[in-house]
């Protein structure tokens, strides 16, 4: 994303930031008094009315009813976090990845959205969508590219991610597809752009194997934790949950390949693909 536009909505955050502030003085409540009302701490709100962290969609509807401010921080929510193009439980972690300074992800399955093709992508939608339009799957793909441009910005974050050997091997939008995708992720290794790491079969059974995991770190704001399964997911800030899921993220690392054997099964897989594609 352009920095003008990160801009903008850095200097929108602060709004609200000020915003808040402004009525929580108004109502004669500190810091610490708001927060008991919204079930943060004291600490929480300082870093929401200094725009480091952004609240979540309940918190954000807990602050209007206890300043008694007829839904304006959840109008401003939505209008800063809301993007159709994204499912509800979504819409927030793509606007941390935006500000993270570094990003960890566990893919058991699928490739993660930041590392897709336009094809995968594509069949990935689809595939979860089958009688949408076309118009549809261009939006969501669109979406998902566009989410990736945070990895071709001057000041992206550090990306590291792990792989399930599953994601290797599942023909997703068919051979030649998938061949296309692993020499895009193979290349982005050999880039630099992102370190990346694969569990084989061989290890057996890993830490958090059935669903999605995503660790983000921030310049000035506590570390957050997302998980997902196929229909919902769910944002984590609690310090003592995220470092439960920090801990399985060590543990999966530890259950990974070399970055050397990792690329090297992965260009492996690809050429795999790419026979089959070329006999098909």
């Amino acid at each position: 994303m352009a920095n003008g536009s990160n801009g903008s909505r850095q200097a929108a955050w602060e709004f609200f930031g000020l915003e808040l502030k402004r009525c929580r003085e108004d109502a004669g409540l500190t810091q610490v008094e708001l927060g008991l009302r919204v079930f943060v701490s004291g600490g929480y709100i300082g870093q929401f009315e200094q725009a480091i962290r952004k609240p979540q969609l309940d918190v954000a509807r807990r602050i209007d009813d206890a300043l008694q401010t007829d839904g304006i921080f959840e109008r401003m929510w939505r209008s800063l976090i809301d993007d159709h193009r994204y499912a509800d439980y979504f819409a927030e972690v793509v606007e941390l990845e935006r500000l993270a300074t570094r990003i960890c992800q566990f893919a058991p399955t699928v490739v993660p959205g930041l590392l897709q093709t336009a094809a995968y992508a594509e069949a990935v939608t689809v595939a979860a969508n089958p009688f949408v339009t076309d118009a549809y799957v261009e939006e969501k793909v669109t979406a998902r590219l566009e989410r990736a441009l945070i990895l071709k910005d001057a000041t992206r974050p550090e990306y590291w991610a792990i792989l399930h050997e599953n994601v290797l091997r599942t023909p997703v939008g068919g051979p030649a597809a998938m061949a296309e995708q692993l020499d895009r992720i193979a290349a982005m290794m050999r880039e630099r752009t992102v370190w990346l790491t694969v569990i084989p079969y061989a290890a057996g059974a890993c830490a958090a194997m059935g669903a999605m995991l995503q660790l983000m770190e921030f310049d000035d704001a506590p570390p957050v934790a997302y998980t997902e399964t196929s229909f919902s997911g769910t944002l984590l800030d609690d310090p003592a949950v995220v470092k439960r899921a920090q801990r399985a993220y060590d543990l999966l690392r530890v259950a990974a390949l070399s970055p050397e054997a990792s690329l090297a099964l992965i260009e492996s897989a690809a050429e795999d693909f790419r026979r089959c594609a070329s006999t098909t």
